[in-house]
């Protein structure tokens, strides 16, 4: 699984009452070479809530150098784009663990790697 993916993950379970952002905890790393597309990393970035990808990243210890808010005129900044590219999409987490903080529950992926993202 990628943080973009994790970024968009919310808990439905029966009794939690706020499920998102989940705390994430990992076990093994995988780094992939990706190509860097500015506009593709653009796009993603609008429909992310920032502060839970700082917040996932800095629980795996990846945050690059991120901002813990998200910079104006984003879009246009290249050193930026590259460092949440770097983030969203070159790191693939394997064996996740997931956790509600709030309600003390945890979660283990059942396949080695999410592989939808």
């Amino acid at each position: 699984m990628r943080l973009l993916t994790h970024n968009m993950l919310k808990s439905h379970v029966k009794g939690v009452k706020n499920g998102y952002p989940l705390a994430i905890e990992v076990v093994n790393v995988v780094v992939n070479e990706v190509d860097f597309n500015p506009d593709f990393i653009s796009r993603m970035i609008a429909k992310l809530e920032w502060s839970a990808l700082v917040q996932a990243a800095q629980q795996v210890g990846r945050s690059e150098g991120l901002p813990s808010e998200l910079i104006p005129d984003y879009e246009n900044d290249e050193e930026f784009l590259k460092k949440a590219h770097h983030v969203l999409w070159r790191w693939k987490y394997k064996k996740d663990h997931w956790s509600v903080r709030s309600q003390g529950k945890s979660f283990q992926s059942k396949m080695e790697y999410l592989t939808c993202c």
